[in-house]
């Protein structure tokens, strides 16, 4: 966990890809798209089906590890509208488990945008976007809001060339007032920090990717 301060808002980043905000014992994660496997699997797409298991096992880690009491899911939480539904009987009790532990808020995104029944399968309540202590809580970017923003949607990857070797690493993404997080799901790509859709949702403003690495954070300047 490394700490920084975002909008003079003390946050800290965790490998895995969550965020965590000490003050409020809150944690952070956007585009788990839980059941993403079993979607690809109703066209025909045969894909392994343990990413929801493998993505709320290791939200469940990082819950009991930082004594998390708020956790925050900012959209895309499913693959699907009803990807709640499809969930196997242990996944569904260790999500059930998760929400009933912490108050639970899921932001609804564009996979998820008709995701009031959330709650009823799973636990939790629903909400479009929010402000919370001076942050604003959303799935995407919104290059015209002045307000500090959290979001999620694109999934940032930092990708470099180290000694010939293609390295690709999961990424937040930070200006002065918008904060991306990547995409904290198992069965999720990711698009270059560097994107043109990324720059365009920082409205073209300087930012860097931020990589959590042990004890320290790393710093990569993103071009406007």
């Amino acid at each position: 966990m490394v700490h920084f301060s975002f909008a003079g808002v003390e946050l800290a980043a965790l490998a895995p890809g969550a965020l965590a905000w000490p003050a409020r014992r809150a944690l952070l994660v956007a585009d788990l798209h839980l059941e993403k496997a079993s979607f690809y699997a109703l066209g025909g797409q045969m894909l392994p089906p343990y990413d929801s298991h493998a993505t709320l096992s290791e939200l469940a880690v990082l819950v009991e590890a930082t004594g998390t009491e708020e956790v925050w899911c900012l959209g895309d939480s499913f693959h699907d509208a009803e990807g709640c539904e499809r969930l196997a009987p242990e996944t569904r009790e260790t999500l059930r488990r998760l929400t009933s532990a912490t108050r639970w808020t899921w932001i609804a995104g564009n996979h998820d945008l008709h995701a009031a029944r959330l709650a009823d399968h799973c636990g939790g309540h629903v909400v479009g976007e929010i402000e919370v202590d001076g942050l604003l809580l959303r799935h995407e970017a919104d290059p015209a809001e002045p307000r500090p923003e959290l979001s999620g949607h694109f999934h940032p990857k930092l990708r470099l060339t180290i000694r010939g070797k293609h390295v690709a690493r999961r990424c937040f993404v930070a200006s002065a007032t918008k904060l991306i997080l990547p995409a904290f799901g198992a069965l999720t790509g990711g698009m270059d920090a560097g994107d043109p859709a990324i720059r365009a949702a920082l409205a073209h403003r300087p930012a860097e990717a931020l990589v959590p690495v042990a004890d320290r954070l790393l710093r990569f300047p993103i071009a406007a």
